[in-house]
């Protein structure tokens, strides 16, 4: 640890890694499981998946919550931070299908024992990556007990909630409509779906005609090729035009199959000709409507992509788009297309494969979601649970209220092998394979959303009442997106009442995206993905933090590099500051912390008015800090830090009291405002430590001196965040310094708008009531010599302060003439200005002819030069 005088400035990439190993080194991330939930602090990290890297989410959320961890244990709570990594079924299977490709194989050939291994060993290649990451960026995560959706423990949690929800009626096979990947040639969840906007397609107006050969039908749809699975045509009960054929009888072109007209109430009576043709097999909504009607499900698109049996020896086996031309071209040649056009339209696709999915029935083990969702519902309605900002309570109600069941099934390898075990009709569901021989054991795996719906609790060691499950369950927070605020925050909700006993953690804070700075997604593909260990490599894991933190809302917010260079010189400022203090009181031997003569560190010895100021704002930085923090407004608690160090404590206290650090100065007084500012560095590294931690427990090693009986200074990680002091408010000692600030920015605004060199001293008479404490500090920061209200001398110019005025009297320093030359050039420059925006929007044929946001700009622009010439 160097001393402060011989590193001139903060050099996070030689800090960081040293911090890092002390925090780690110390016990800090992992407390042990003593006491109850109630008395202990605790969030449950949303487990990365174990494929994963760092990015711009993850950065946002890990500083979130380790300002939620730090600040609670600085409060004296034992805080623990659960870590651990989601398998990721899918991600984790492509990325090891991926290495596998490359070497010429495939998990067929390998087999699903041999592939399990090969992703084992992948996972130990790869897999602690992001773990390292976290750790860059300062997260005090529980390094010490990091958790798997895989490990052994784990997996038998999964398999019983599985089990007892089977046993509970709650867990069924069915058929039913899922998402379909065609590449994956598995179910995905709704999350793994993208809706890709501005897709062009075909809208097709087709003739269905009548069975009784009076009239036809004629829909719209932009997949013909799935009217071979149609099995009704529906209208709205309300629409007059079709309420006569209710009941009537179509024939499906190119099958021959006759269709019922149907009334839903579903149908848009806006969209095509208010005809609506009927597909269960392949849409979600049509498939509701046939459930309701009692309607054939066909399937003529398979699990493979390509056109089944059921689609007729014409199109089977053909791809989708294939088929879709093939189709085309039939109903062309018999003259029952109406209409061709182009329709831009959202479509969904899968994240994972890039094709575009397939909506089908399909066998998969689905989860009845009512009965979970009520107690769910009720924790929110109830308070238990809270959710920040309320607006996202309302949709996490309206999903809950309108749920559906869950597929928890993938047809994958990687994961947790669903628990069933068939032989003939026979079919066994536990924890452990059956007794005899014969029977096999379900090949599909679980949603990794259904494993990670356990998360807070069985990370815990659940089923197990473990003391770790006592001492840290429920959770306090869970931070995360908006996205997954129903495939997973519900879920987790549901389960854990079920099966904890209890809430998974009493508030959801939904944190804002991060876009790139255009507004675009973050994204490596399209190029707008910013890197955050990119940033804090060139400016710091605390100006990262920061800048994070300050961008940060309720909504989407763009990336803000300005943000991150105003966290980076915020650690800089204090820094600075720091070393500013202590060089100049080790000059006069006034020593710090357990160095000093009575072995603690010197309280606050206020002995005039910025004195007060000081400790005042100080009080109120600390209540603003911890009630920000508290009410998950991070922006504000960063944005208001920032502006208390880099403002009130360093450009005005420091620059107010630098006179009585001078060698002239009073040495008892010099020694009384050491105490204070020792005081109130300490103090403000302190609450600026869950923020910045980095270059905060830098400084706290020189600010905290030496541990009793050791040579390590103690942590400032685990040091008691300091309380607001009610007694140390003052508020007319804040009145008194906020006035002389605000006199002291009139005086410089002054001087800049007349040209006073910035060395020059002005003479001037103050003539305002209740300066007297503060009119030196006035005179030095203005770079005014004041007299008295009697002062002699010539008043040339009056510049107006709160309470009063400063004439400013005639010297050298001030030429009144030049300074009136120079604005009269302003003002010629400005009635230029004016006369040519006046003369463009005179001309008419400018007005005529210009798009009216350029003329409504030049009138804008009009409108600021003659107010910027008024106030010249």
């Amino acid at each position: 640890m160097a001393d402060l005088q011989d590193r001139k400035r903060f050099e996070p990439s030689e800090v960081e890694p040293r911090i890092v190993r002390r925090w780690l080194d110390s016990g800090l991330v992992h407390p042990e499981p003593h006491g109850t939930a109630a008395e202990n602090y605790s969030i449950a990290v949303p487990p990365p998946n174990v494929t994963g890297v760092l990015h711009m989410g993850h950065a946002l959320n890990g500083a979130i919550q380790d300002v939620l961890i730090r600040t609670n244990r600085m409060r004296g709570r034992r805080a623990k931070w659960i870590l651990g990594t989601d398998h990721a079924g899918i991600a984790t299977q492509r990325q090891v299908e991926k290495q596998l490709a490359e070497q010429g194989t495939t998990r067929e050939e390998l087999g699903r024992e041999a592939f399990a291994e090969r992703v084992w060993a992948w996972r130990a290649d790869y897999g602690g990556q992001i773990i390292e990451q976290f750790k860059r960026l300062g997260a005090t995560l529980d390094y010490d007990d990091e958790r798997f959706t895989m490990d052994e423990r784990y997996v038998r949690a999964v398999l019983k909630v599985f089990v007892d929800l089977h046993d509970d009626g709650l867990i069924y096979r069915d058929n039913y409509m899922v998402n379909w990947d065609p590449g994956l040639r598995s179910a995905i969840s709704d999350l793994e779906v993208e809706e890709r906007e501005g897709v062009e397609d075909t809208l097709y107006s087709i003739a269905y005609p009548l069975a009784s050969g009076e009239g036809e039908v004629v829909v719209a749809t932009v997949r013909p090729e799935t009217m071979l699975a149609d099995t009704a045509v529906a209208v709205h009960p309300g629409d007059e035009r079709y309420t006569h054929l209710v009941g009537q009888e179509l024939v499906l072109p190119l099958v021959g199959r006759r269709l019922r007209v149907i009334a839903d109430e579903y149908v848009r009576t806006e969209f095509g000709t208010g005809c609506l043709k009927i597909t269960p097999g392949h849409d979600p909504n049509d498939f509701e409507i046939g459930r309701r009607h009692g309607l054939e499900e066909i399937g003529v698109i398979g699990e493979d992509g390509l056109m089944t049996a059921a689609a007729g020896e014409r199109y089977a086996g053909l791809t989708v788009a294939v088929a879709q031309e093939r189709v085309v071209a039939d109903l062309t040649e018999q003259g029952l297309i109406r209409a061709a056009e182009p329709y831009v339209h959202t479509v969904p696709f899968s994240q994972r494969s890039g094709e575009r999915v397939q909506p089908l029935i399909s066998l998969q083990w689905f989860m009845r979601m009512d009965e979970l969702a009520g107690p769910a519902i009720e924790a929110v309605r109830s308070g238990r649970v809270r959710i920040h900002p309320a607006s996202q309570s309302r949709r996490y109600l309206e999903w809950l209220q309108d749920i559906r069941p869950w597929c928890i099934s993938r047809q994958l390898w990687w994961g947790h092998q669903i628990p069933v075990w068939h032989r003939g009709e026979e079919r066994h569901v536990g924890m452990e394979a059956p007794a005899g021989e014969g029977w096999e054991r379900e090949a599909d795996v679980l949603d990794t959303w259904f494993s990670s719906g356990l998360w807070p609790f069985a990370t815990l060691g659940w089923p197990e009442q473990t003391p770790e499950l006592r001492a840290f369950y429920p959770t306090d927070v869970l931070s995360t997106a908006r996205d997954i605020l129903f495939l997973w925050v519900a879920r987790m909700v549901m389960l854990g009442l079920r099966f904890a006993g209890d809430v998974p953690f009493t508030d959801v804070y939904v944190h804002s995206v991060i876009q790139a700075p255009d507004g675009r997604r973050m994204s490596k593909s399209l190029g707008t993905g910013v890197d955050p260990l990119d940033e804090i490599d060139a400016h710091g894991a605390d100006a990262v933090r920061f800048g994070l933190l300050a961008m940060s809302s309720s909504q989407d917010v763009r990336y803000s590099p300005e943000k991150i260079q105003q966290g980076q010189a915020l650690a800089n400022k204090l820094y600075n500051a720091t070393r500013f203090v202590l060089t100049n009181l080790g000059r006069f031997g006034i020593q710090v912390g357990a160095e000093a003569d009575d072995g603690v560190t010197p309280q606050a010895r206020p002995r005039t008015v910025e004195d007060r100021w000081i400790l005042s704002r100080l009080q109120a930085a600390k209540a603003a800090m911890a009630a920000r923090v508290d009410g998950f407004d991070f922006s504000k608690a960063a944005l208001g830090l920032y502006d208390f160090v880099y403002g009130e404590l360093c450009d005005w206290y420091l620059e107010l009291v630098k006179p009585r650090l001078g060698e002239e100065a009073d040495p008892e007084d010099r020694a009384a405002l050491g105490a204070t500012l020792l005081h109130v560095l300490r103090e403000t590294v302190a609450i600026a430590h869950p923020v910045i931690p980095f270059v905060t427990e830098d400084l706290w090693e020189h600010l905290a001196g030496p541990a009793e009986g050791g040579s390590n200074p103690p942590l400032l990680a685990t040091s008691r965040l300091p309380e607001v002091d009610e007694a140390l408010r003052d508020p007319a000692a804040e009145a008194q310094v906020g006035r002389a600030i605000e006199a002291i920015r009139a005086l410089r605004t002054w001087r800049d708008s007349v040209g006073v060199k910035a060395g020059a001293v002005v003479p001037g008479r103050l003539q305002a009531e209740g300066y007297e404490a503060v009119s030196a500090r006035i005179a030095d920061l203005a770079r005014f010599e004041l007299d008295g209200a009697s002062g002699a001398g010539q008043v040339v110019a009056t510049v107006a302060i709160p309470g009063g005025t400063v004439g400013v009297l005639a010297s050298d320093a001030v030429d009144l003439g030049a300074a009136e030359r120079r604005l009269e050039r302003q003002r010629e420059d400005l009635r230029r200005e004016i006369a040519r925006a006046e003369g463009r929007l005179g001309n008419e044929g400018f007005v005529a002819k210009a798009p009216a946001p350029v003329v409504e700009a030049e009138r804008t622009k009009l409108e600021r030069l003659r107010a910027d010439l008024s106030a010249l």
